[in-house]
């Protein structure tokens, strides 16, 4: 049964696991694909001329990981709490290598199955506000959850003069 209108929904590849994160009142989530590990908060070494949000690089266990702050680049106030961690995920470095990257997120609250059924395609903002970075928007839980594209959250090119800092 194959219908020729346009469907709405977020394309089935979506569907799948994700790792729940809270920042402020906010729910988001991220691909468990994506995710390696989650870590405490650790002294993190500032590398001069970085845009604010990424707060520098850390050394896990001999491998040099630069961190974002996902409350600075959402432009949401810096603040720490005892449950604020970072979630080391794996991104799409500029050559294609993969290129590890820390994520500050002030919890981390579970992992959840989420259906095709349950998710939106992300809206439209115009050309003023960019969003390539949402890949769609979740019913879950009672909650509405963002679906982070992990990938351009940040420009890979800046991740990769950030490693090599």
């Amino acid at each position: 049964m194959s219908s020729s209108a346009p469907s709405a929904l977020a394309p089935p590849a979506l569907a799948g696991k994700y790792l729940t994160v809270g920042l402020g009142d906010e729910s988001y989530a991220l691909s468990v694909l994506k995710v390696r590990e989650i870590i405490q908060i650790q002294k993190i070494i500032p590398v001069p001329q970085m845009p604010p949000s990424i707060k520098g690089v850390i050394n896990l266990r001999g491998r040099v990981i630069p961190i974002l702050d996902l409350r600075i680049h959402f432009g949401l106030s810096a603040a720490t709490t005892a449950q604020t961690c970072i979630v080391v995920v794996q991104l799409a470095g500029p050559d294609g290598k993969p290129l590890p990257m820390g994520v500050i997120v002030d919890a981390v609250h579970d992992v959840a199955l989420i259906a095709a059924a349950d998710i939106e395609p992300a809206p439209e903002f115009g050309a003023a506000i960019q969003a390539d970075y949402l890949l769609g928007l979740a019913k879950n839980k009672g909650q509405v959850r963002l679906l982070l594209n992990l990938d351009r959250i940040i420009e890979p090119a800046a991740v990769g003069r950030l490693t090599s800092a």
